[in-house]
């Protein structure tokens, strides 16, 4: 009976871990995700940023 309880025991353990380690892997690559498209939007405001300034000395060289 003990076997059959410590193998239950291992097994519903080795379960858990999984699941968790499956939750885990899953969050890492949202935030990454996340992560990765807010420094493509930032990189395209400062691209746009500098286009606009480049336009505006362009235009006016006195500015």
């Amino acid at each position: 009976m003990v076997k059959v309880s410590t193998y239950f025991a291992m097994t519903f353990g080795a379960f858990l871990f999984w699941e968790s380690m499956d939750k885990l892997h899953v969050w890492i690559a949202l935030h990454q995700d996340e992560k990765n498209e807010r420094l493509e939007k930032q990189a395209e405001i400062k691209r746009v940023r500098e286009e606009l300034l480049q336009q505006a000395k362009h235009r006016d060289p006195l500015a």
